[in-house]
C-alpha cells in the first residue's frame, strides 16, 4: 500500500476568511474553548461557516462599537474551526472552537458585516537554543507554582500545560489563562519570535506571583482576625457559663440592670414616677447593648438613680455658729446676715412642729408627683428660700453665697446665666435629641446629691432671648415656691421637688429682670462700700489674702491706716473692692521682687550662700516693709483720683446731683451757660430720653419761677440760648432723678448766684413743682459721702429709705427732705 503524504495545516486553510470581531480578549492558537455570539451579523457568519468548511477568523476590536468595520479590527487574529454550534433562545449562538493558526489581514474583501478579508498565515520564528529550553522549563515551573496557589486553575489546565511540547504553544497557552490586560495579550499574539514571547510571558508571570503573594498576605490577616474573633467569642461564652454556674453576673448589661433595680427599689417610688421608671427599666432589660437606644436609656436611668429622691437628713440649726461664720467671712452685709438668721430661726421652729405632728403624720414618700396639702408643716409651706442680691460689681455677692452654704451646713452649687439664650440650659433637652442632657437644676442636684442644697444663680440680669427660647421664662417655674415642688425637667420628664433648695440670685441691676421673675424673689440690695468700710475689709480680709497669694508673711508687711485709705480713695474709688484687691496684689508683687533680688544679691556676694547652695528666696529672707502713703505712690504711681479733686458746684449755673448706676452710686455735675442766640435750649452729655424729658420740665419750671418769683425779664429768653451739659460725655446717662438738680442749675444761671455750700441733691420734678421720689438712695448716699458732701436734698417720700442706710454711712451727713421745688431753692439758693 502506498504511503499517504501529510499536508501542512497552512495549505489546508483558505486564504479568504469570514471575520468575527471579538469585544473581549484575543484568542490564541492551540486552544479549545466556547464562545457566545449575540450580534446578528456575526450569527449569520457562523451559520454560513458551519454550512461550509467551518472555518472563521477571530480578530479583536481596537475600539468597541455596535457596527464594526474591518478598519476597527487589529491586523493579527486567529483562525479557528467550529466544532459544535448550539442555538440560544435569544437568537444568539454558542459555539465550541478549536483555534489553529495566527494570520494577518492582507486585503479587505468586504469591509462591513459580514466582514471578509484576504489573510496570510504566520509562522513562529523558532529558536532551538538552550536559552529557549531554559525559558520553557522556567515558564512551566513558575506556572506550576501559580496553579497550586490559585483555585481557579483546574487540574485539566495543569495537565495541558505539561503535555504541550512546543515552546511557542506553551507561551500561547499561558498567555490565554493569565490575568493580563487585553491590549498586552494582543501584543503577545502579534509576537512571532518565540523567545521574546516567552520572555514577555515570564514578566507577566512574575507580576501575577506578586499579586498572589499580596493576596495571600491579606487573606492570612483576615483569617487571623476571624480566628481571634472566634476565639474571643468562645472564651466569652465559656466565661459566661462559668459565671452562671457560680451565680455571678454574666455581663455588663446584667450588672447595670441589677444596679439600677437595687437603687430604684430603695427609693420606694409611687404613682406616675414608679410607672415611668419601671417601664424604662423593663425596656432596658430587653434591649441589645449594641443598639443606639440602649445607651440613651442607660444614661436616663443613670440620671434617675443619681438624683436625691429621699428626704434630707438631720439639719444643723445652730444660729450662733451660723452668725459666727458669716461675720468671719464678710464685713457688713447686715441685711444678708439677718435674712440667714431669720431663715434658720424659722426652720428651727418648724422642725419643732414636725416633731409634735410626727406622732400622727405620715412618713415621707419620696418620689411623689405632688406635694400633699395636709400632714406635716414642711408639706404645707415651702421650706426653701429665694433671695436676690442686687448691687454693683465687687461688693461680694457671689462670695457671700459660699459663706451662706457654709453657715447653713449645706452643699453649694453655682452656675451663671449671663448671656444664656437657650431655655434648655434651665429645663433640659428632650430625649428625642442627640446628646440630650438635663438642665442646670437637675445637674446641680445630681452633683450635690442632696435635696436641700444652696443654689447660686449668677448674673440673672444678663440673660438673653433667642429663637431657642427665653431662659427667664423658664426660671419662672424654678423660682416659684407654689410650682417648684413638682418641677418637670424636659429630659427627666418626671415631677421633682426642688422647693427645699435655698436659691440665691445675683444681679447688678434690677431694671433688666422681667417683672414676673422679679416678683418671685426677695430683693436684698448691697450698696457700695465707703472708705471706712473698705479700710476694715482690707485689714480683715484683703491684705492677709493677698499676702498669702504672693508668698509673703503677715509679719513682713505693715500698712498704716492712712495708706489703706489712700489706696481706697485714690486708686479704687468704685463701689466694690475688686480694684482695691488688685492694687494690693500689685504692691505685694513689687515687694516680692525686692525680696528675691536681695536674696539673689546676697547669694552672689563673697562668702555668701552662693558658695554652697543658693538660698530659696521667700519670707525667710527677713525683709520687713512699712507701707505708708509715700510707698503706695512709689509702687502704684500717682493717684487716679487725687484727693483734692472733689466735684464742686461753685459757680453760677452749676449744681451737684446724685445718680445710680449698675456700678453703684455716683455724683453728677450739671452745668448751664447762656449765650446770645434764639435757638432755645441745647442739651449735651449723652442724655437718655428720660433725662431729656426731665431737662425740658426743669427748663419750664425754671423759666416760670424766674419770671414770677425773681423778676427775670421774659425777653431775656428770646435773646439768649441756654446750653445744658453733663460732663463725661462718653458715658450714657439716663433716669428720672435729676429734675431738681437741672432746675436748680438753670435758676442759678438766671440769678447769677452759685449753689450754697457743698450741697448735693436728688429728686424728680413735676411741671407744678412737686418733688417726686427716687430710687437707689443708699447707693447715692455712699457716693455723696465719698465726694465729701455734707448736705443732701431728698424727696420727703424717701424718708422711709433712710432706715435702710447704715448709721456709719449717714454719719456727718445732713438730709433735707422736701416736697416742693420752692423748698429746694430755699436751701440751695437762699435769699442773702
Amino acid at each position: 500500500m502506498a504511503e499517504q503524504s501529510v499536508v501542512p495545516i497552512d495549505q489546508m486553510l483558505p486564504h479568504k476568511l469570514p471575520l468575527v470581531a471579538l469585544m473581549g480578549r484575543p484568542i490564541f492558537p492551540g486552544i479549545f474553548t466556547p464562545i457566545m455570539i449575540g450580534n446578528p451579523p456575526d450569527v449569520k457568519v457562523i451559520d454560513e461557516a458551519v454550512s461550509g468548511n467551518g472555518l472563521i477568523g477571530l480578530v479583536m476590536l481596537q475600539n468597541e462599537t455596535e457596527n464594526p468595520s474591518i478598519t476597527d479590527l487589529y491586523r493579527v487574529g486567529t483562525a479557528a474551526k467550529i466544532v459544535k454550534k448550539i442555538n440560544l433562545p435569544d437568537g444568539g449562538v454558542n459555539i465550541f472552537i478549536s483555534t489553529l493558526k495566527r494570520f494577518r489581514i492582507k486585503k479587505h474583501l468586504h469591509d462591513t458585516a459580514p466582514i471578509v478579508g484576504a489573510v496570510e498565515y504566520l509562522e513562529d520564528e523558532e529558536d532551538e537554543t538552550s536559552e529557549v529550553k531554559a525559558l520553557t522549563r522556567a515558564l512551566i515551573s513558575e506556572m506550576k507554582q501559580i496553579s497550586e496557589n490559585n483555585p481557579l486553575f483546574s487540574e485539566e489546565m495543569r495537565l495541558n500545560m505539561i503535555n504541550i511540547d512546543h515552546p511557542g504553544k506553551i507561551a500561547d497557552f499561558i498567555a490565554s489563562i493569565l490575568n493580563i490586560d487585553k491590549v498586552d495579550q494582543q501584543k503577545i499574539l502579534e509576537m512571532l519570535n518565540v523567545r521574546k514571547r516567552m520572555e514577555q510571558i515570564l514578566v507577566f508571570i512574575k507580576k501575577e506571583q506578586e499579586l498572589l503573594r499580596i493576596q495571600k498576605k491579606i487573606q492570612k490577616e483576615i483569617n487571623e482576625r476571624i480566628e481571634k474573633s472566634q476565639r474571643d467569642y468562645f472564651l466569652k461564652e465559656e466565661l459566661k457559663a462559668i459565671k452562671t454556674e457560680l451565680g455571678m453576673t454574666t455581663d455588663a448589661k446584667s450588672s447595670e440592670y441589677q444596679r439600677f433595680k437595687e437603687k430604684i427599689d430603695a427609693f420606694h417610688f409611687e404613682g406616675e414616677i414608679k410607672e415611668a421608671v419601671d417601664q424604662e427599666l423593663e425596656k432596658f432589660s430587653l434591649m441589645e447593648p449594641n443598639s443606639a437606644e440602649f445607651t440613651v436609656t442607660r444614661n436616663y436611668l443613670d440620671v434617675i438613680v443619681s438624683l436625691p429622691w429621699n428626704e434630707p437628713g438631720q439639719e444643723n440649726f445652730d444660729l450662733a455658729a451660723a452668725r459666727e461664720i458669716l461675720e468671719a467671712d464678710h464685713y457688713g452685709l447686715k441685711d444678708v446676715k439677718d435674712r440667714i438668721a431669720e431663715y434658720l430661726a424659722v426652720r428651727k421652729l418648724r422642725t419643732g412642729e414636725v416633731k409634735k405632728a410626727g406622732k400622727t403624720g405620715k412618713a415621707d414618700q419620696p418620689g411623689k408627683s405632688d406635694r400633699p396639702v395636709q400632714g406635716r408643716s414642711f408639706d404645707k409651706y415651702p421650706v426653701g428660700s429665694i433671695i436676690c442680691l442686687a448691687g454693683p460689681p465687687g461688693v461680694g455677692k457671689t462670695s457671700v453665697g459660699r459663706s451662706i452654704a457654709r453657715a447653713l451646713g449645706k452643699e453649694f452649687f453655682r452656675f451663671s446665666v449671663g448671656g444664656m439664650r437657650d431655655e434648655a440650659e434651665i429645663k433640659g433637652h428632650r430625649r428625642t435629641y442627640i446628646g440630650a442632657m438635663p438642665g442646670k437644676i437637675i445637674q446641680g442636684l445630681k452633683i450635690t446629691k442632696t435635696k436641700d442644697p444652696v443654689f447660686m444663680i449668677d448674673e440673672i440680669d444678663k440673660m438673653g432671648v433667642s429663637y431657642q427660647g427665653d431662659p427667664a421664662s423658664a426660671l419662672l417655674e424654678v423660682l416659684d415656691p407654689e410650682q417648684n415642688f413638682s418641677f418637670r425637667d424636659h429630659y427627666l420628664d418626671l415631677p421633682f421637688d426642688i422647693s427645699r433648695i435655698f436659691f440665691i440670685v445675683t444681679a447688678n441691676t434690677l431694671d433688666t429682670i422681667p417683672p414676673p421673675l422679679l416678683d418671685r424673689m426677695e430683693i436684698i440690695e448691697l450698696p457700695g462700700y465707703i472708705d471706712t468700710e473698705k479700710l476694715e475689709i482690707a485689714k480683715r480680709y484683703l491684705v492677709p489674702k493677698s499676702l498669702e497669694k504672693n508668698g509673703l508673711k503677715k509679719s513682713q508687711v505693715r500698712y498704716t491706716k492712712d495708706s489703706l485709705l489712700h489706696i481706697a480713695n485714690g486708686y479704687a474709688r468704685e463701689a466694690g473692692v475688686r480694684n482695691l484687691e488688685k492694687n494690693l496684689d500689685k504692691i505685694h508683687r513689687k515687694l516680692a521682687i525686692q525680696i528675691v533680688e536681695e536674696a539673689e544679691a546676697a547669694a552672689r556676694r563673697p562668702g555668701g550662700a552662693g558658695e554652697t547652695a543658693p538660698a530659696a528666696p521667700g519670707p525667710q529672707a527677713g525683709m520687713n516693709f512699712a507701707v505708708d502713703k509715700k510707698a503706695v505712690e512709689k509702687h502704684l504711681g500717682k493717684p487716679i483720683f487725687p484727693e483734692d479733686v472733689v466735684k464742686k458746684a461753685d459757680r453760677p449755673g452749676m449744681s451737684l446731683g446724685l445718680a445710680w448706676t449698675s456700678m453703684g452710686g455716683d455724683t453728677l455735675i450739671i452745668e448751664a451757660v447762656a449765650s446770645p442766640g434764639k435757638d432755645g435750649m441745647i442739651m449735651t452729655g449723652k442724655m437718655g430720653d428720660t433725662m431729656k424729658e426731665s431737662a425740658s420740665i426743669a427748663m419750664t419750671v425754671a423759666r416760670k419761677t424766674g419770671i414770677e418769683t425773681y423778676g427775670v425779664d421774659p425777653g431775656w429768653f428770646e435773646k439768649n440760648q441756654i446750653h445744658l451739659h453733663i460732663p463725661e460725655g462718653a458715658t450714657p446717662k439716663d433716669g428720672p432723678s435729676a429734675g431738681i438738680t437741672m432746675a436748680t442749675a438753670l435758676l442759678s444761671l438766671l440769678r447769677g448766684k452759685p449753689v450754697a455750700g457743698q450741697l448735693a441733691m436728688t429728686g424728680e420734678l413735676s411741671l407744678t413743682g412737686q418733688v417726686l421720689p427716687i430710687g437707689g438712695l443708699k447707693e447715692k448716699t455712699v457716693a455723696a459721702r465719698r465726694n465729701q458732701v455734707r448736705d443732701i436734698i431728698i424727696p420727703k417720700q424717701n424718708l422711709r429709705d433712710l432706715d435702710d442706710i447704715p448709721d456709719h454711712v449717714k454719719k456727718s451727713i445732713h438730709f433735707h427732705p422736701v416736697e416742693r421745688f420752692e423748698e429746694v431753692l430755699a436751701i440751695a439758693l437762699p435769699e442773702s
